[in-house]
């Protein structure tokens, strides 16, 4: 791999998904080793251009943690976080990663594929003007688990009962009567037991706003209050279906909810086999060059 210190400038795209935005970094030969040290300068919001992550974009051929998967699919997302820490997936991420190969011409309105290191992910591309003016996308976010824990969650004095769901990450839903009452996010719900998230969770917080459709809010951990949530609003419509009593499990009907988010709108459905789609806008926004001291950790103060 070429080290981070290179001397030509790097190609980047800037992306959202309902506001989870990322920095993307076309690398199909994989040639480019981005630091962890790297990364965060570049999602630095302040110093940097500015995201929740970093979404290389590998050819599965040419990276190592996914050649088993090549045959599947073409791309592999590398995916990191703000902090350059590596993750398995991202839900929002992958809608962003796939707008990006469209526009690249690497793929098609209609179907395709996303390698991950959380496996391949199936991905339908909608045609322009089909939900969102660029055609919104979705993404197969495989199934939830339910564990009868009996979970609570507190804000402020308030507290509520929680649905324990994960999603590959774990999830405390409540429902509450005003997300008002979520109070100041950026500071950590406190929740109970502690047994039963050992490695903290991310708590929702959701009012109805009508038939199958909520809002909510999110506190993330080790993030805070975020725009959006792919997982969470999963979990959110789990939830939602369990309290409503229409689980696809168990009616054989599928069932679909609008999650609003304070970045912007998905629409999550579940199957009776337990599959649970996510579909919502993706949008490329800007497109340039970094400077290579940057990346380098020389940039100037």
């Amino acid at each position: 791999m070429t080290s981070a210190t290179q001397t030509q400038p790097v190609r980047f795209l800037k992306g959202h998904g309902t506001e989870n935005d990322f920095v993307i970094v076309p690398d199909p030969d994989g040639v480019l080793d981005l630091s962890p040290a790297a990364v965060a300068r570049l999602c630095d919001r302040r110093a940097g251009i500015g995201g929740d992550g970093i979404l290389r974009v590998v050819r599965s051929a040419a990276h190592p943690e996914a050649r088993h998967m090549a045959d599947e699919a073409e791309w592999f997302m590398d995916y990191r976080n703000a902090d350059g820490s590596v993750a398995e997936m991202c839900g929002n991420g992958v809608r962003v990663f796939a707008r990006y190969l469209q526009r690249a011409g690497h793929a098609r309105v209609g179907e395709c594929a996303v390698a991950t290191r959380g496996g391949v992910k199936r991905v339908h591309i909608a045609k322009a003007g089909t939900g969102s003016p660029e055609g919104d996308v979705t993404v197969s976010m495989g199934r939830a688990r339910t564990p009868d824990d009996e979970v609570t969650v507190a804000v402020g004095g308030r507290s509520w009962p929680a649905r324990h769901v994960n999603m590959g990450n774990p999830h405390a839903v409540a429902f509450v009567e005003d997300l008002a009452h979520a109070g100041d996010l950026l500071t950590e719900p406190s929740y109970g037991p502690a047994s039963v998230y050992p490695d903290g969770v991310n708590v929702e917080f959701v009012v109805d706003r009508g038939e199958r459709h909520v809002a909510m809010r999110v506190h993330e951990r080790g993030s805070g209050e975020t725009r959006s949530c792919g997982t969470g609003a999963c979990a959110v419509a789990v939830a939602a279906a369990r309290r409503d009593g229409t689980d696809p499990a168990a009616t054989g009907t599928p069932v679909s909810y609008t999650v609003d988010l304070p970045g912007g709108r998905l629409v999550i459905t579940e199957h009776p086999d337990g599959a649970i789609d996510m579909t919502g806008a993706a949008v490329i926004v800007a497109e340039g060059t970094v400077e290579p001291a940057l990346l380098a950790g020389t940039a100037a103060d």
